[in-house]
């Protein structure tokens, strides 16, 4: 007759200390280590071999439990299958479905938050982050990781590989490696779409071959503050109305059309009715103390409301006002070793390229989000979840984002003001420079 197995007990098992194996009984056993650590092992022979199966450490799994994944492993032994390589195919299906489940946007997280502290510039995740979610997230964000192919790659790239071809590079960099990084973590398989040799240099020209697009000139965000330092020497309300653009980082036609109701200089607001927006959207621009001091020290002129009244009376600034000033400055700038003021081309430099300047100098020099940026130039979010947060959230992160412009300009406001031919002035505006540093 056989050795009868004394079973196992709760209490048994909380007695037993000496390193070795205790039978339960069917394959079952408690292993104890060296170190006393206790875990549970499922023994059995298969093809004439003896095996071995790890069932978990038996302070999480229990006697009943343990019995249990027992019973399962020779339900499968009777069918044939060996317990061990089931466990492994069942592991590689649950690491494919978490694959399938793993976003492009996820991997792209997590791969940022891997690399950040190894970043030298701590301005390069920001950078990351705005790029990707500007031209990639609104394509891909959604998508599983592996999914991702070399059409829809190109879907992100097209839009702006030959108007923004720099910027496009960058992005085709990023994409690839996160997808490398994809790989690696088990997410996705296969050559990577986003590589550039053998693979999309076949599909798009070369950086170097790619035409220039012409946009608006715009000085190096680098000269900004010297270039306000000079205009806040020139005389005249178009000089005046192209600091309060700069400051605002607004449309000229916004600023030129600017009226006095639009104002709340004791919350520092100003509010742009839709009308008058480009989006036919009303926009609200938090003003900073520079802006608020340029606003009080202008004069109210008689029979119009316009903060930048020009020489017709009633009528707005004209839109070549601001561009008047801007040459003028360039050829009193101009001469000798002096080159005026151009961009990187040489070109003169326009109104609109101040709105590029800060969107360069807050995306290359600060780290705030991309939507705080893009909302801040009235830009409509494609991302309807980020136009939510941005309806909701983003105007106190905008002030400080343009209260820091400005003292990048320059810290002291013009107060020099000069009257419009046919205009007369009638009284000053109300000083509110205490209140408006509260």
């Amino acid at each position: 007759m056989g050795r009868t197995i004394q079973k196992l007990t709760p209490l048994s098992i909380s007695r037993a200390t000496k390193p070795g194996l205790y039978g339960d009984g069917a394959g079952l056993y408690l292993q104890i280590g060296p170190t006393g650590g206790k875990s549970w092992l499922f023994r059995f022979m298969l093809n004439g071999k003896a095996r071995e199966m790890g069932l978990g450490p038996q302070h999480t799994i229990k006697l009943p439990e343990a019995r249990a994944k027992a019973a399962a492993c020779r339900r499968l032994l009777l069918d044939g299958k060996d317990p061990i390589e089931e466990r492994k195919a069942t592991t590689l299906r649950q690491r494919l479905e978490t694959a399938r489940a793993a976003t492009f946007k996820l991997c792209a997280e997590r791969y940022i938050a891997s690399h950040r502290t190894g970043w030298k510039n701590a301005k390069h995740a920001s950078q990351w982050e705005n790029t990707l979610g500007e031209y990639v997230f609104p394509i891909i964000g959604d998508l599983p990781v592996a999914a991702v192919d070399t059409s829809l790659v190109m879907k992100c790239l097209l839009p702006i590989w030959t108007n923004r071809t720099e910027t496009a590079t960058r992005v085709r960099g990023r994409i690839e490696s996160i997808l490398d990084w994809a790989t690696v973590s088990n997410y996705r398989q296969g050559e990577n779409p986003a590589r550039w040799r053998g693979h999309l240099d076949k599909l798009l020209p070369r950086r170097t071959k790619v035409a220039k697009v012409k946009h608006h000139s715009a000085l190096p965000y680098s000269q900004i503050s010297t270039f306000v330092e000079n205009l806040r020497t020139q005389n005249g309300i178009s000089a005046r109305a192209l600091e309060f653009t700069i400051l605002t980082a607004a449309r000229s036609g916004e600023v030129r059309g600017a009226r006095r109701d639009e104002f709340d200089l004791n919350t520092r607001m100003w509010t742009i009715p839709a009308a008058r927006m480009k989006a036919d959207r009303e926009h609200c621009v938090p003003l900073s103390n520079e802006a608020v001091r340029l606003i009080e020290a202008l004069p109210r002129f008689a029979g119009t409301d316009l903060l930048f009244p020009g020489s017709k009376s009633g009528k707005p600034l004209s839109d070549m006002s601001l561009t008047a000033v801007i040459r003028r400055m360039d050829t009193g700038q101009s001469g000798g070793d002096r080159n005026g003021w151009r961009d990187t081309e040489g070109r003169v430099i326009t109104a609109h390229g101040f709105r590029s300047a800060f969107r360069d100098w807050a995306g290359e020099t600060t780290s705030f989000p991309r939507e705080v940026i893009e909302h801040a130039l009235a830009h409509q979010l494609k991302d309807k979840a980020e136009a939510a947060y941005a309806r909701g959230t983003l105007f106190d992160k905008r002030r400080h984002l343009m209260s820091d412009w400005a003292k990048y300009c320059g810290t002291k406001a013009s107060d020099i003001i000069a009257t419009p031919k046919s205009s007369r002035p009638v009284r000053a505006v109300k000083s509110v420079t205490k209140r408006a540093h509260r």
